[in-house]
C-alpha cells in the first residue's frame, strides 16, 4: 500500500485489516480490523477523517474524501462495490453501496440498507434502516427483504475472508507464458448473484442489476 502522512496525521491500519498494494491511504484515514481495502482504492484524509469500520470493504478503484472538518464513516460490515465515490457521507452498518454509485456530502444511509448499482445520492439524502435506494437521482424504492440481507451478508463474509486469504498468500509474481494443463480453478465459497439465489422465490426483482 502507498501510506501518507499530511500535517503529522498519519493512517492507522489494523494488524487484521488488508490493503492492497496497489490502495492509497493519506492522512486521517482509520481502517479496522477485517477490513478489506481493494486495488487502486484512494482514501485521501486530508480534509476531514474516514473511517472504516470493522468487517468492511472498499473495493476496487473506489475514492473516499470529504469536506474539510467532516467526516467520511463506513460502519461496520459495510460492503462498498467496485467504482464507487463516497464523499462525506455515512453509510450504515451492514449496508450495500452498489458499484460505480456515488453518495454525497452529508448523506445519511440507515444500517442494512441496500443501493443500487449506478446511483446517485444526492447530498443531505437521508434513508431509515433497511431501505433500497436506486436511481438517478436515488428515491427509496422499498424495504429490504430479509433473503436480500442474508444475501448482502454473506457477500460480505467473503471479502472478509478474501483479507485473510490475501494476507495469507497473495504475491506479486510473473505471469506464465502458456496454460498449464488441467489448470485448477479457485474455489471461494458458494456465493452467487442476487438475481440467482431469489431466482425461484417470490421477491424475483432486477432494481438491483
Amino acid at each position: 500500500m502507498s501510506v501518507y502522512s499530511i500535517d503529522n496525521l498519519t493512517p492507522v491500519v489494523d494488524p487484521s485489516a488488508y490493503v492492497h498494494p496497489s490502495a492509497v491511504l493519506i492522512g486521517d484515514v482509520i481502517i479496522g480490523a477485517e477490513v478489506y481495502i481493494g486495488p487502486l482504492a484512494s482514501l485521501r484524509g486530508d480534509m476531514g477523517r474516514i473511517v472504516i469500520g470493522q468487517g468492511a470493504n472498499v473495493q476496487d478503484t473506489c475514492v473516499v474524501h470529504t469536506f474539510p472538518g467532516k467526516d467520511c464513516t463506513v460502519h461496520a460490515c459495510g460492503h462498498i462495490g467496485h467504482g464507487a465515490v463516497l464523499h462525506g457521507c455515512d453509510i450504515g452498518a451492514n449496508s450495500l453501496v452498489g458499484m460505480n454509485t456515488v453518495i454525497m456530502d452529508d448523506a445519511r444511509i440507515g444500517d442494512e440498507c441496500i443501493v443500487g448499482a449506478c446511483s446517485f445520492v444526492k447530498a443531505r439524502f437521508a434513508a431509515p434502516a433497511r431501505s433500497l435506494i436506486a436511481g438517478s437521482p436515488a428515491v427509496i424504492r422499498r424495504q429490504v427483504s430479509d433473503a436480500e440481507i442474508a444475501w448482502k451478508t454473506k457477500g460480505t463474509e467473503q471479502y472478509r475472508q478474501l483479507a485473510q486469504r490475501c494476507r495469507a498468500g497473495l504475491r506479486e509474481t510473473e505471469p506464465l507464458v502458456a496454460v498449464e494443463p488441467g489448470r485448477r480453478r479457485l474455489h471461494a465459497g458458494d456465493y452467487q448473484t442476487l438475481a440467482d439465489t431469489l431466482k425461484n422465490g417470490e421477491n424475483n426483482n432486477h432494481e438491483l442489476k
